[in-house]
């Protein structure tokens, strides 16, 4: 057939591979140019079954409601029943997740604390030590032991009022973060004991532990330390959570913390974000029904973090028998990262306000994620602060209202019976019903 005869017959779509899309391509060239693979934060940005995949179904006949706001619904928790002398009190079940200075501005920090207290929760410090602003403002402060034991001292272990021992985090099962040369300040290098300017990269391990056992002696080793006074929190990823859970629960944690794959992180590898690691909703049941199977059900609390984003989030994982919910992304965006009014700033970055994730190139245009102090100084931890309590008072009003919609009258008795499921996904996952049957893959006949 020639050029003239071809003319006359109609031209298909060209269609995108499926296998090989734009992104896919994208990924092949710059790898292709670069030779290194790709550094980012952000978390997973692939979708996979998550909170949205659960209904509740609310109240009606069957079920009895809770008048409006006349009829209490209680949000309080406790945390570190097991073993503490000093359980940490909470007015809601949300709180902040560890997120280090260095990753994250002095005045970030100061923020998150402020927040947290406004709101009657705590927060957590993450990798990089304690700074003198979040300790300030918070009044539950909890203090993250990490492998690489930057900033860790013994005197501000005493000063916290939790210890969590981080075993793995969702974003990076198995692996360590990175902190970039350019986010290394001269304060940063100081409190962490490392060169001015130079990257590094955190430990994925423990460098005097290899197994449960081990643990089970580090902890005791930080109940000294701290004369038994305060919870000790074993963070684990979302790997394999019902074993994980268990051998937290027998190496004497007295709350454990779930992570899943919808976590963020300041900065690692891409290939790691979007490929290791279970979703959040996979998790959850599996560490429940270890609690269960031990006796340990609420003896033992429970905190489920990765891709919690509303009250209904909240509501749900309470449902699926967690205590406690951990945010951190949420948090960031709550203070004002990747708002639109910095748009043109993100667009001379090369990206788009909702879409930044190289946090790790210190160059955040909100004065959040940054050590510079030029972007630093735009960003108002006071007022930043204001908006986190907001965010998390309205988290808080709308898992209350589901509670009181399904009858109950603290958030702790929401059940799995409460939900049904969207998908066959997320039925499996989280063993409720599919919508319309009494049926979840696994359970046996309709």
């Amino acid at each position: 057939m020639n050029d003239q005869t071809r003319q006359g017959i109609p031209h298909t779509t060209p269609r995108q591979s499926a296998t090989f899309s734009q992104d896919i391509n994208s990924d092949i060239r710059r790898a292709a140019a670069t030779g290194i693979y790709d550094i980012r934060g952000g978390g997973a940005k692939r979708r996979v079954p998550n909170f949205d995949d659960l209904l509740f179904m609310g109240a009606s006949i069957s079920r009895y409601p809770l008048e409006g706001y006349r009829e209490k619904c209680e949000t309080k928790v406790t945390l570190g029943t097991r073993f503490a002398k000093n359980p940490i009190e909470l007015d809601i079940p949300i709180t902040i997740a560890g997120m280090s200075f260095g990753a994250l501005s002095g005045p970030a920090k100061e923020a998150l604390g402020r927040g947290a207290n406004a709101a009657g929760t705590s927060t957590t410090t993450g990798d990089g030590g304690m700074t003198p602003e979040e300790r300030g403002h918070s009044s539950k402060l909890v203090y993250q032991y990490l492998p690489s034991r930057y900033g860790m001292n013994p005197d501000d272990l005493r000063k916290a009022d939790a210890i969590e021992v981080v075993v793995g985090q969702g974003a990076k099962p198995g692996g360590g973060g990175m902190l970039l040369g350019q986010k290394i300040s001269d304060r940063v290098a100081e409190m962490r004991n490392l060169p001015k300017g130079i990257d590094q990269r955190s430990a994925c391990r423990h460098p005097d532990w290899t197994g449960p056992d081990d643990l089970e002696i580090k902890i005791l080793e930080l109940r000294e330390i701290t004369d038994w006074k305060v919870p000790i929190y074993v963070k684990i990823a979302g790997a394999r959570p019902y074993f994980d859970t268990t051998l937290a629960v027998k190496a004497g944690a007295d709350v454990v913390v779930l992570d899943g794959m919808q976590g963020g992180t300041a900065a690692t590898q891409d290939v790691f974000i979007e490929h290791v690691g279970q979703p959040t909703l996979a998790c959850i049941r599996p560490a429940v029904q270890a609690l269960q199977d031990m006796g340990m059900h609420r003896e033992v609390q429970l905190i489920v973090s990765g891709g919690i984003r509303s009250g209904a989030d909240v509501a749900k994982a309470l449902a699926l028998g967690a205590d406690a919910v951990s945010i951190g992304t949420a948090a960031m965006i709550a203070l004002g990262d990747n708002d639109p009014k910095w748009e043109a700033e993100y667009n001379k970055l090369g990206t788009t306000a909702g879409a930044y994730d190289d946090w790790h190139e210190g160059r955040d245009p909100a004065g959040i994620t940054t050590q510079d102090p030029e972007l630093m100084a735009r960003f108002d931890p006071i007022e930043g602060g204001r908006r986190l309590k907001n965010y998390l008072k309205v988290m808080t009003l709308e898992a209350q209202t589901i509670a009181r919609a399904c009858g109950k009258n603290h958030v702790h008795n929401l059940e799995p019976e409460d939900m049904v499921a969207l998908t066959m996904e997320a039925a499996a996952m989280a063993q409720v019903p599919l919508a319309g049957t009494n049926w979840y893959p696994g359970k046996g006949s309709f």
